[in-house]
């Protein structure tokens, strides 16, 4: 087939989104699909490109041009609504390459649900976070609370706390404006997990039928490793966070939590800063940035556990696949995507989101364990083949010539 493959970001950005754009570009390439992607503009990169068989292009847009739109100066991010300079660029694009399938991910979904307008062209929409019901994208309201689901009065409030009352009425005012054009364009939804899946049901109320598939994860097990990185692990063995050092990943709660263990082991985060990322750890903690994959995974073989606090309602978390393919035992938090991957007291623990002491509670009994260490982290290698390129991708690639299949108008709940 020849697919277009929408998506917000691509390398050289970085992230879970970014990477998974480009796997899915390269391995639905090497299985014989012809692969074009369509991403957003960002300064200083070019127009376009060859990504090994792929075709990347760049397409700029008429909010890269508003200056001050963006709070990122390096990085530009669509708008929640049909861009007018990306809908007629998606178009072009289109009709030049006239695809079996496009196959979109993030806000430029908005506008090439309206550029394939009176096309025929199957569109399957991949939903990796809540961007196309929550204005910020987390559901996470406040930076308080789960929130519960979508409304105009309460979206308002929230983004316009985080983005400002303009931009924050123009971000629900897209995201809320844009669902009857989703409804009515979108031939299926592809879902990472049934928690993404219900919320998207529950707030789009999508015509088109949801699929689960989830991410899966890349074998690393032949990259090199930074060994002057591994040199500055504590020598004993340790438990281990990996992930963004935000404070919506509950890096606050996890460090109150350490504090009131007796005599723990060293805890080690390693992950980019954020602008929330706090200026002090307890004693005991090693925070280390910037540390590649290859080298995270290398990680993984001398910890004792791995902990993933998210107060927010993770879509998934590649991080957890991560340290299960490793047989670690892990810790993770609901409600969200983390219920799909770790299954309680089987191959993982799991906390209410934001609840200390529940996972004080939960890193002592670990701690405490070895044989509960071991009992988990065996299971939960098992339980990580459920989440590897050869057990995901074909059924992404199912869900491709099922799509494919359709032609717009015929599809049905």
């Amino acid at each position: 087939m020849k697919v277009l493959l929408v998506t917000d970001s691509y390398p050289p950005l970085v992230g879970g989104a970014t990477f998974w754009s480009q796997q899915v570009a390269r391995l639905m390439s090497a299985r014989g699909h012809s692969m074009t992607v369509a991403t957003t503009w960002q300064p200083e990169t070019e127009a376009f490109e060859i990504d090994g068989s792929v075709a990347v292009h760049r397409l700029r847009d008429l909010t890269s041009r508003v200056p001050g739109i963006s709070a990122d100066p390096f990085r530009h991010n669509p708008p929640p609504f049909p861009d007018p300079e990306a809908v007629l660029r998606l178009r072009r694009l289109a009709r030049r390459l006239e695809p079996d399938l496009v196959h979109s991910y993030g806000w430029l979904t908005h506008s090439v649900a309206a550029a394939l307008l009176g096309s025929k062209v199957p569109l399957l929409v991949s939903t990796q976070d809540y961007g196309n019901i929550c204005a910020l994208r987390t559901l996470y309201r406040n930076g308080e609370e789960i929130c519960s689901g979508s409304a105009p009065a309460k979206c308002l409030q929230c983004a316009s706390a985080n983005y400002g009352a303009a931009k924050g009425a123009v971000a629900v005012g897209g995201i809320f404006g844009s669902r009857p054009l989703l409804r009515r364009r979108v031939t299926r939804v592809h879902s990472i997990s049934r928690y993404v899946a219900g919320m998207i049901e529950q707030d789009l109320k999508p015509r088109a039928p949801i699929e689960i598939v989830p991410n899966f994860g890349e074998d690393l097990s032949a990259k090199p490793v930074d060994e002057e990185i591994l040199a500055q692990l504590p020598e004993q063995p340790f438990i281990l966070f990996v992930g963004a050092l935000r404070r919506v990943k509950g890096i606050v709660e996890l460090c109150e939590a350490y504090e009131r263990l007796d005599s723990p082991p060293p805890l080690v985060l390693a992950g980019p800063p954020a602008p929330d990322t706090p200026e002090s750890f307890p004693a005991g903690v090693t925070v280390m940035h910037s540390v590649p994959l290859p080298t995270v995974m290398a990680m993984w073989e001398r910890a004792l556990f791995g902990v993933f606090p998210s107060k927010w309602p993770e879509p998934l978390g590649n991080v957890v696949y991560e340290a299960m393919s490793k047989g670690r035992a892990v810790i993770g938090t609901r409600p969200g995507g983390h219920e799909d991957m770790i299954e309680d007291g089987r191959s993982g623990l799991l906390v209410g989101a934001g609840d200390v002491e529940a996972l004080r509670g939960a890193m002592a009994r670990l701690i405490a364990g070895p044989e509960l260490r071991e009992e988990l982290g065996q299971r939960a290698a098992e339980r990580a083949r459920a989440f590897t390129e050869a057990a995901v991708l074909p059924e992404l690639a199912r869900l491709y010539e099922e799509t494919a299949s359709v032609r717009v108008g015929e599809q049905r709940r």
